[in-house]
């Protein structure tokens, strides 16, 4: 692989929902500035795999992680860890638009006010800011203190992203972000997308063979629970190495 810079590490992970084991020994370089998209059948592990890189899994119980997770330097499982401040550093954007019951506006300011931004000014500067990067400001700026509930789903989930830009993350994982979306908004979804590489790590889960082959730099197959194959998605989608990694890309399972 290049000498691109790794953003994550995983070192001999497994993870458990109670005493079942859902991941089994993952090995994987995730770069920097790179997408790197994760494909694979319902229920194989990727959605899963993307809680454990910001600890989402915590909120469920029974939940156990064995193994190392390193991000930028630090293992994020090890005692002391603040894990407000790892979500922040690695953002999270889910299948299904969730915007809060607020405006446009308060959605975006949300997370800089919980840590600790107040003033009215510096606010609005990251919202406009992150409504920019997320390709938004330009459909919201005489809506800003509507309903975000009023956006069509396309926007919300920009929307959704703009949140998660307004902290100021350097990852960011998209768990499936375009699957409810029309095809325009998912076109813009992934041209948004491509632009953010640009100074932010991504991480995609997609059941969409068509958009990781478009949209991604590296793409990880997971199977069963496990990592089967990893590699540039140009060389995966053209001259798969394993058999069943070129099975599910071809159509013939999943």
């Amino acid at each position: 692989m290049d000498q691109i810079d790794v953003s994550i590490l995983i070192n001999d992970l497994d993870f458990y929902y109670g005493k079942k084991r859902v991941l089994e020994n993952i090995n994987l370089e995730i770069y920097q500035n790179q997408i790197t998209a994760l494909i694979g059948p319902s229920g194989c592990g990727k959605s899963t795999f993307l809680k454990v890189l910001n600890r989402m899994h915590e909120l469920i119980p029974g939940t156990k992680v064995e193994g190392r997770v390193v991000i930028e330097g630090e293992d994020i499982y090890l005692n002391g860890v603040d894990v407000a401040e790892l979500r922040k550093t690695v953002g999270m954007v889910f299948q299904k638009a969730n915007p809060f019951p607020k405006s446009v506006f308060d959605n975006v300011a949300y997370g800089p006010r919980i840590h600790g931004i107040k003033d009215r000014k510096a606010l609005r500067c990251i919202v406009e800011e992150s409504l920019v990067k997320a390709a938004l400001f330009d459909e919201v700026k005489d809506r800003l203190y509507s309903p975000a509930m009023d956006l069509s789903g396309g926007q919300q989930q920009r929307l959704c992203i703009a949140r998660a830009l307004a902290v100021h993350p350097r990852i960011i994982l998209l768990d499936e972000p375009a699957s409810a979306l029309d095809p325009v908004s998912t076109s813009k979804i992934e041209d948004l997308i491509q632009q953010l590489k640009a100074n932010y790590t991504i991480v995609i889960v997609t059941h969409n063979m068509q958009q990781a082959a478009r949209c991604s730099d590296y793409t990880v197959f997971f199977y069963l629970g496990r990592v089967v194959e990893y590699n540039k998605t140009e060389v995966m989608f053209v001259n798969p190495s394993k058999k069943e990694t070129e099975d599910y890309i071809t159509g013939r399972f999943g």
